[in-house]
């Protein structure tokens, strides 16, 4: 079921919080042993907040479409009283006294949080190989990556282990997974949703957003965390549209952009083909369809300073604790200086504020969400020299949008001949979530890929 579906039911009280918990937990007994999609499963917990759902609901304290139903959170979000490790040995003890901002939100929601996910550790990667807790494996097919950081996530999500989730993109980790993982993730403005509590990669380019298995829940996952959060400098006090609402707006009137020039440059043959069905299927829906042209930021220097500058204390004291790429990512930050770290936020603010150009012609943006589709464990682990640049190429067409700062979102568009999942980027200018959740849904009803389930379904 969607969340959607399962809150109805909820609601009508023909299902309970506590079955579709207790189901959620025994999926996660028998597949995460095999997808490695989940460090701590907070079972306990979870069933307790499940029964306190159930007996809110019969007394008419219903409290929305989140009420009772369960969602993971990428382990490197703060929970209280339950670990927190980023993947990493570093954080191995790691206990924190509070929630993060967004786990707070989707508590009021009534959301039950039924545990916490692996991932690239630190997200300082777009694969979710190198993690202190071992690899993750993709729903779709166990000996292929689930795409990172957030990769537990999305395979989790795939897998039905979850209803949704909460991930993290620096560069591309929620979009990226979820295209590997054949479902939606969705990273919203820079500052739209508060990242206290969560422990950062580059704090110039992070974002939190869900991953769902369908375009509406992620519209009712971002409600319940988006808005500004006082206690947190990043956000801005902008209103929050009703999500849910705009999801059926008309999009006929739509410009679409398609910049070919670097975003549709070497791709895989059958990425190349599924988006191109995708943007003829797109074409009947909206206005126009037009060729664009856009200048693409590609300088990684700001990550690696604002990533080394919060690892620098303990990459010097215990760089043991740390699996070796990681350190070595994290070190190639070392040599930017003070004054370099603020000329270069001079500079993403700077592209930030001029955005607008880039939707002059254009209502919104279309692009493969990752040029190739998601490789096999077994290519990458025989040549790790390869690694990074493999992840580099999964995250080239991702990253710019986290530079801009602007609202995207990945949503199924079609498989490989081998049956994994190829994903469809839509992004828009600063705040204008209603707007491409509206098109990917759009898109999304006029075809049947987002239903399709991973092998393990059957």
């Amino acid at each position: 079921m969607t969340i959607q579906q399962a809150s109805q039911l909820i609601r009508a009280r023909a299902v309970s919080p506590v079955e579709l918990t207790r189901d959620c937990l025994s999926r996660i007994e028998s597949l995460n042993p095999k997808l490695n999609a989940f460090i701590t499963v907070m079972a306990d917990t979870a069933m307790a907040d499940a029964v306190r759902a159930e007996q809110e609901i019969q007394n008419g304290r219903w409290r929305g479409p989140l009420h009772g139903v369960p969602i993971g959170l990428k382990d490197l979000i703060d929970t209280a009283g339950v670990l927190t490790t980023a993947a990493s040995a570093l954080l191995k003890n790691n206990i924190p006294a509070q929630d993060a901002e967004i786990v707070q939100r989707l508590r009021s929601a009534g959301a039950i949080i039924i545990g916490k996910q692996n991932l690239h550790e630190f997200a300082y990667g777009g694969s979710s190989l190198v993690s202190c807790f071992g690899p993750v494996r993709n729903a779709w097919n166990d000996d292929h990556i689930a795409g990172g950081s957030s990769g537990g996530s999305a395979t989790a999500v795939a897998a039905g282990m979850c209803y949704a989730a909460i991930g993290t993109d620096t560069a591309g980790s929620i979009r990226e997974p979820a295209a590997a993982c054949g479902i939606v993730g969705i990273k919203p403005t820079y500052g739209r949703v508060s990242m206290r509590g969560v422990i950062p990669l580059a704090i110039s380019l992070d974002h939190v957003g869900p991953l769902t298995t369908c375009v509406s829940d992620a519209a009712i996952l971002l409600q319940a965390v988006a808005g500004y959060d006082p206690l947190d400098p990043t956000t801005l006090d902008v209103p929050v549209e009703d999500y849910a609402a705009t999801l059926a707006s008309p999009n006929g009137e739509l410009r679409v952009g398609v910049p070919r020039k670097f975003f549709y440059e070497d791709l895989n043959t059958e990425v190349a083909t599924a988006v191109e069905a995708a943007l003829r299927q797109l074409s009947g829906l909206v206005r126009e369809i037009r060729e664009v042209t856009l200048d693409v930021p590609t300088d990684r220097s700001l990550q690696a300073a604002e990533s080394y500058a919060y690892h620098a204390e303990h990459v010097t004291s215990t760089p043991d604790l740390y699996q070796p790429e990681t350190l070595r990512r994290i070190r190639s930050g070392e040599g930017i200086g003070a004054e370099a770290v603020s000329k270069l936020r001079d500079e993403i603010r700077e592209i930030r504020r001029h955005t607008g150009e880039l939707f002059r012609e254009v209502d919104v943006l279309v692009t493969p969400t990752t040029p190739v589709p998601p490789p096999s464990i077994a290519e990458l682990s025989r040549h790790p020299d390869n690694l990074r640049p493999a992840e580099l190429v999964l995250l080239r067409n991702t990253r710019p949008f986290n530079v801009w700062g602007l609202p995207a979102i990945s949503v199924p568009c079609g498989f490989t001949s081998t049956g994994l999942p190829i994903g469809l980027q839509i992004a828009g200018p600063h705040w204008s979530e209603p707007m491409i959740l509206s098109a990917a849904y759009a898109y999304e009803q006029q075809t049947e890929w987002h239903r399709r389930k991973p092998p393990l379904f059957s």
